[in-house]
This record gives structure tokens, sequence and C-alpha cells, in this order.
């Protein structure tokens, strides 16, 4: 059984107003400081590239379960961590109201900002990395070539930013839109083999518009930190169900990748513009609208689409034990809509974006809340 985990990057809010705040330093040193009910020392809990946000990281985890706990576990003391420092801590994955963000003071994020202006300025974005273990960077690329049809199913399922600087966008994850400024963000071309992709990533850093290797964004990559395929595509989800949902489908989509390789099964050869459109289409439209069928190309409803998914993994779902669970998660989502329909949901009813704050608050953000010193 593959490991996996998670890393979430999460919203700091001032509670009272709804809008971001610039605490992440202080939420951090609150972190470090040695109190009872701390996170786990398999988890960790860092900056990113704005004071407005943090990310907390799971453990590998083998059962989904386990993986399901270590998301909440981290989500509660992020959230109660956030409280010591004036803040909340919330799975948003754009920010409703208008926020001009404040950068980490971190030479890199510094250097981001001389080189690349309002694209690092305005790049306030909650998203959600899953890492699945990989047995070496061969197995990883054949994975990659192989999933990279079916992750945009993975954007549509977990989309959770309509609004924008306090307008309503149009797009059921606005943060994909966004994260597409960056110059290797979004999908990729076949790679065939492990010294293909290390050659285009040589290439790339060899432009000098990159600062590094480290700022290739792709939907899917190769993790250099960790012996994982790393996932990047989706939106941080309003809720730790649905976070558990595409953890699920992120694993067993690589399960199902890597024996396709070994079977000697292809991967779907769609262009890279077009599993583009593919992704643009699931930020656009959620699982409200249709959704690219990988295994033809075609627009289907997004429940098809979703169908067609799980049926693509379902032998290493039920060898899993997590069949069931999947299913009922997946049904959630298209019966009761994404983290996108409920904050619309929620403006509809009062016309109030911090509502839509507030809301988000009270369902995605599991507790205890205040530490206890």
């Amino acid at each position: 059984m593959r490991t996996f985990g998670v890393e979430e990057e999460l919203l700091l809010i001032d509670e009272s107003t709804g809008a971001p705040v610039p605490v992440a330093r202080k939420v951090l040193d609150e972190h470090r400081a040695p109190r009872s009910g701390a996170l786990p020392d398999e988890q960790q809990m860092t900056g990113e590239l704005q004071q407005e946000m943090i990310e907390v990281c799971t453990t590998p985890q083998r059962e989904l379960g386990e993986l399901a706990e270590a998301i909440r576990a981290g989500r509660a003391f992020a959230d109660a961590t956030a409280q010591t420092a004036g803040a909340r801590a919330v799975p948003l994955a754009t920010s409703p109201l208008l926020v001009q963000p404040h950068l980490m003071p971190k030479l890199r994020y510094l250097q981001m900002r001389r080189r690349y202006g309002m694209t690092t300025r305005n790049s306030l974005t909650c998203g959600m990395h899953v890492h699945v273990a990989v047995k070496d960077d061969s197995e990883g690329v054949a994975v990659l070539d192989r999933i990279r049809a079916w992750v945009p199913v993975l954007l549509a399922l977990s989309a959770n930013s309509p609004f924008w600087q306090g307008e309503d966008t149009g797009h059921a994850s606005y943060r994909y839109a966004a994260w597409l400024r960056w110059p290797t963000a979004g999908p990729t071309e076949l790679f065939g083999t492990a010294e293909n992709y290390a050659r285009l990533e040589a290439e790339m850093a060899a432009t000098g518009a990159l600062l590094d290797s480290k700022m290739i964004y792709f939907d899917a990559r190769l993790s250099r930190s960790h012996p994982t395929v790393e996932v990047r595509i989706a939106d941080v989800c309003l809720t730790p169900e649905h976070a558990t949902l595409i953890a699920a489908l992120t694993r067993a989509l690589v399960e199902t990748a890597a024996r396709e390789w070994r079977a000697g099964v292809p991967p779907v050869p769609a262009a890279a513009p077009t599993l583009r459109v593919a992704s643009w289409q699931a930020a656009l439209a959620g699982v409200r609208g249709d959704l690219v069928n990988p295994l033809t190309g075609r627009a289907r409803p997004a429940a098809d689409v979703v169908a067609a998914l799980l049926e693509h993994v379902a032998p290493v779902l039920r060898e899993l034990g997590e069949a069931d669970e999947v299913a009922a998660l997946a049904a959630d989502v298209l019966d009761h809509g994404t983290g996108a329909e409920r904050q619309r949901a929620v403006f509809a009813r009062s016309r109030r974006l911090a509502d839509v704050v507030a809301d988000a608050i009270a369902t995605g953000c599991p507790g205890p809340h205040l530490l206890q010193a």
C-alpha cells in the first residue's frame, strides 16, 4: 500500500471582519513555543509566500482513515495556534474580501518580488498538494504521464475559490486561473522517461526565467524533497471530508497508473494545450457544468466524468477497502456541491462576503479551539 500525505495552505483571517491579516510570523512563533496540545512531531506547519497564509503538512499515512484524522488534526492545530495570534486559519483557496498581501520577509520571496512584480505581489492563493510514494523517478514519470488527463477532475471536485478581491469571478476555482500566471504552471506534455523529465527541468532552468528548479509548478510533478509524485492542481477544500476524497482519488490514480505502466498500457495521448483547456473548464464549471472525459476528449456532464474516474480507479479502491467511502464522498460533492457552491449560497442569502468567511470557519475548521497554555 502506497503511503500518501497532504499539504494544505490556509488563509489567516480576522474573524471579526473576515479579511486576511498578515500574522503568519506570529503564528509560527506561537507554533514553536513549548505548550501542551502541540501538533504531533510528524506533522509540520510552515510559512508560505504571503504573511496572510500558512501551510500545514501531514505525515505520510497508509490508511485513508488515518490520513483523514491527520487532516482534521492539522487544521485544528493550525486554527488554534492562529487564535493565539488573534486570527483564524481558514480553508479558503482565495479571499472573498479585498486584500493587499504582505510578502514574507524571506530572501527567496524578496527575489521573486523583484523579478516577477505584480505576479508575486498578488499571489495569495491556497492550494492542496497530495504526495504519493513512488519507487523511483522512472515509476514517477510513468505515473505523471498516465494521470495527467485525469487531474482536471480533481480540480473540479475541490473547487473552493469563486470570489476574488470582493467580486464573484464566475469561476468555481479562480485560484487555478490566478495560479496560471506563473510561467511553469499547468499541464505538461508526455515525458516518456525520467531522463526526458530531467532534461526538461534543465532546459527550463537554463532559460534564466526561473530562480531555480523549485519554481517548476506543474499540475503534477516529481517532488525533489520526498520520494513522491506531488499532485498540485486542487484548491484547498472547504471541508476535511472533501480533502480526504481528493487524497484518496489521487493515491488510487497513482497506483492505477503504475499498474498500467507495468502492464505496458500507453498513456492517453492528449496534447498539453488540450489538457490546459480541460483544466480551465474544470476551474470555470466545477461540478455544475461539463468536464472533459479523458477517455474520449469530449465534453460530458461532470457527474458522468466523475463516474468515469471512479470506474477507472475502482480495482485499486476495492483492494484498499475504500471504494464505498470514496463513492459516498464523491456523491456528496455532486449532490451538495463544492466549497465554491457553498460560498455562493451563503452570499446569496446575506449579500455579505464576511458571512461567507464566517461560514467557512464554522464548516472547515474542526475544533478544538484555543490552545491551553
